[in-house]
């Protein structure tokens, strides 16, 4: 199965996940390889940048060509793994998930805020084992509409 991990460069729990994914025998885009974007590319000081910057700089070809990367690979999953802690674009990407009918999940980390649209999501998980079952059965499901 083909997950979307989204998540935050600074999660600790992030290559653990990954990893045990990739070891469940899933196909798994980690948005930090494939020429991983940084906004640091642009400009050293970006964050710094007032509004109408920012604004500039998302058209700047390393912006727009990470930017793509991240929503084709988001658009040929078949799953979507949030795992928190994260941020903005994660949330995003999780919502645009939502919106287009893929299956998602949400990893809860420890000391997690209570976010009321996380109702949304198919599946709110407090182990990475309840994500690996939640994509099983997902991916068991997906078999089940295939098969005539």
């Amino acid at each position: 199965m083909r997950i979307y991990v989204a998540s935050s460069w600074r999660n600790q729990r992030l290559t653990d996940v990954v990893k045990a994914l990739r070891y469940a025998g899933h196909e798994v885009y980690d948005f930090r390889e494939h020429d991983a974007f940084d906004w640091k590319q642009i400009q050293p000081d970006w964050e710094r940048w007032t509004p109408k910057q920012f604004c500039r700089n998302l058209k700047h070809p390393a912006a727009v060509a990470g930017y793509q990367r991240d929503i084709t690979a988001l658009n040929h999953s078949e799953a979507v793994v949030l795992v928190a802690p994260c941020g903005r674009s994660s949330h995003l990407e999780l919502g645009i998930a939502i919106g287009i009918g893929i299956p998602t999940a949400i990893l809860l980390a420890e000391g997690e805020r209570p976010e009321l649209s996380y109702s949304a999501a198919d599946r709110l998980c407090l182990s990475i084992q309840e994500v690996l079952d939640f994509l099983t059965a997902e991916q068991d499901a997906q078999v089940r509409e295939e098969t005539p």
